[in-house]
């Protein structure tokens, strides 16, 4: 399980999650397929969160099932040594204080990637929430 990536690649990583498609799709041709389909499996795609399964990466659906407040999901994060994708996932939550402790540690660019990720979930939750986007789809 990959879990060290240069800033640079992290950077793009946050941009993607914000809906960068051009970053997305660099990152997907360029050795970091699982950050790219990751933005995807965030927002549900579960072809996207099959893939992220099957090719070694439950990590990061630990973080993304983490955001959505799945507790276990958390736990196993811990329980494998991935205290800051924890912080992560509970940062993609909502959390300020695990913002504060990403920052705090040295996790600046994760700590802005957790917040991003919790700006597309709420964003998420505001539209599956709106009645008139709802007679759209």
């Amino acid at each position: 399980m990959r879990t060290d990536y240069p800033a640079k690649i992290l950077l793009a990583w946050g941009e993607a999650i914000t809906g960068n498609t051009g970053l997305r799709d660099w990152l997907i041709k360029n050795g970091y397929p699982e950050l790219g389909i990751f933005t995807f499996a965030l927002r549900n795609k579960r072809d996207a969160r099959e893939w992220l399964m099957k090719n070694g990466h439950p990590h990061l659906m630990a973080v993304i099932t983490g955001i959505e407040g799945d507790k276990v999901a958390l736990d196993w994060l811990d329980h494998h040594g991935m205290e800051v994708l924890r912080h992560v996932a509970l940062t993609g939550d909502g959390s300020a204080e695990d913002m504060q402790w990403l920052i705090e540690h040295g996790h600046k660019e994760l700590a802005v990637i957790g917040n991003r990720m919790h700006q597309v979930k709420r964003k998420m939750d505001e539209d599956y929430g709106d009645y008139h986007r709802m007679a759209q789809d």
